[in-house]
């Protein structure tokens, strides 16, 4: 079977190719899911979910996203294409669920430019001004400020992109391990630590659990963007999926330490009243001043890291929709010189920027942010699931050609998208009116555009052949 990139003969249709390395994956898998960033706009929605228990729900999170990041990698070896799961889902499973699983990443991605530019905006001004960081007006328009930047940043080229955030990252990285050891070593503990934080009997039933959940598959969303960087990536068939696997091994053990250290350190009400800014508030009882400042740093160098990958992985994503015709085609064009996709990063651009604005005159930071991180975790549980799924129909024939397939390529998978459907069904009833219309409704939106190209006769809508499906198989067992 022949990669897409490689069908696709029309210069404009063709991303930079080998630009990255396996160092480069595993800087964007990190930078992707945005350590700093996801502490600290998702703590307090975590502990007003779970209170004591956000070490649980990361670790039982943690362990089904695993397998989503294994089913990623074995997906990956079969086709190079940018739109990742749209594609791969599509051939295992049925051409609408490849759609949908697309269309998941673009809603939950532009959702998300609104969730990560209201703390930019309000972290930049704090560390001039308390009162400057909880105005509506001057929030929106540092945080306007401050995305168009990362758009710039991105439209430049990958190559620039991925030099700047392995700059960006470490950076993050050095002083998150900082305040890591300031936390757990600070001798005023407010709580004594327990292993009870990890049992399950902690979230007092499973409402607890799957709400806790959703909120940690928040957390750990964004190093898929490797997947969507494939057909830029030397070795496009192995780096994107082994960078993603390391990527999030770091990620987990930073949140689950960080977690422990804000139970440690910080006080309930501290926590609940600090929704934008906890990693702020951990600074300063650490690290009394102007050093306790320095982890603010880390939350801005996070969020830009974050607002680009998640800008890269939507822009991908439309791009290979484009490109399929299945959004509109100018999507699916580059520019001649720099190999980015202008036309849907400039369409990004004006649809998150409004959404943004008109996000600040529908109520508080916190709610914002609460409403979005939850919305954005239904939409997460589904492309997800689907990719989960994917691999165990797809592959379902060498399952048992050894151990490791089992584990890695069917059971462990299995379990990550049984556990995202769970957490997505569960999750439901708990949520508010807005977080259900913003979540499902942005998804019912994506019937739309599938109706209207699958009745013009797409031929991505057309079911894959026997052919093609033993096609993949024998190029996979190439590729394994």
């Amino acid at each position: 079977m022949t990669d897409t990139s490689e069908l696709v003969g029309a210069e404009e249709h063709r991303l930079r190719a080998g630009a990255l390395s396996l160092f480069d994956s595993v800087i964007m898998a990190v930078a992707g899911v945005a350590p700093a960033y996801s502490i600290a706009a998702s703590t307090a929605a975590l502990f007003g979910a779970v209170a004591l228990g956000g070490a649980a729900s990361l670790l039982y999170c943690g362990i089904a996203m695993f397998g989503i990041v294994f089913a990623f990698n074995y997906l990956g070896r079969h086709e190079t294409n940018a739109g990742a799961s749209y594609s791969w889902v599509r051939r295992a499973l049925h051409p609408a669920l490849g759609y949908l699983s697309g269309w998941a990443l673009v809603v939950s991605a532009l959702i998300f430019m609104v969730a990560a530019t209201v703390p930019a905006g309000a972290n930049i001004l704090g560390l001039f001004s308390n009162s400057a960081a909880t105005s509506v007006g001057a929030v929106t328009l540092v945080g306007s400020i401050f995305f168009l930047l990362m758009v710039g940043a991105v439209a430049a080229g990958v190559t620039i992109t991925v030099s700047v955030q392995v700059v960006m990252s470490s950076i993050e990285i050095v002083i998150l391990l900082l305040f890591m050891i300031l936390a757990i070593a600070h001798g005023h503990h407010v709580t004594t630590f327990s292993w009870h934080w990890f049992a399950p009997s902690i979230f007092h039933g499973s409402s607890g659990f799957f709400a806790g959940a959703l909120i940690a598959a928040f957390y750990y969303w964004g190093w898929d963007v490797t997947a969507n960087l494939n057909e830029e990536t030397r070795g496009a068939k192995r780096t994107p999926g082994i960078g993603g696997i390391i990527g999030v091994v770091v990620v987990f053990a930073l949140f689950e330490v960080f977690t422990i250290a804000t139970n440690l350190v910080l006080t309930p009400g501290q926590i609940q009243n600090n929704s934008a800014d906890v990693l702020a508030v951990l600074g300063q009882a650490v690290w009394h001043g102007t050093g306790g400042k320095v982890i603010v740093i880390a939350v801005v160098l996070s969020t830009v890291a974050t607002l680009e990958t998640t800008l890269i992985q939507v822009t991908r994503t439309m791009f290979a929709m484009g490109r399929d015709h299945t959004l509109p085609k100018i999507l699916g064009t580059v520019h001649r010189h720099r190999q980015t996709p202008l036309v849907a990063t400039a369409v990004v651009t004006v649809l998150s920027l409004g959404l943004f604005i008109g996000s600040q005159f529908v109520g508080s930071i916190s709610s914002i942010l609460s409403d979005a991180i939850n919305a954005i975790g239904l939409q997460i549980a589904i492309y997800y699931g689907l990719a989960g799924f994917a691999v165990v129909i797809l592959y379902r024939r060498q399952l048992f050609r050894s151990l490791s397939n089992f584990v890695f390529m069917g059971l462990w998978p299995l379990v990550g998208a049984i556990f995202m459907v769970a957490m997505f069904v569960k999750s439901i009833p708990n949520l508010n009116a807005t977080t259900l219309w913003v979540g499902l409704g942005a998804m019912a939106l994506g019937l739309i555009p599938m109706t209207i190209y699958w009745a013009k006769g797409n031929p991505y809508f057309a079911l894959p052949s026997r052919e093609d499906r033993h096609a993949v198989i024998e190029e996979f067992e190439v590729n394994l």
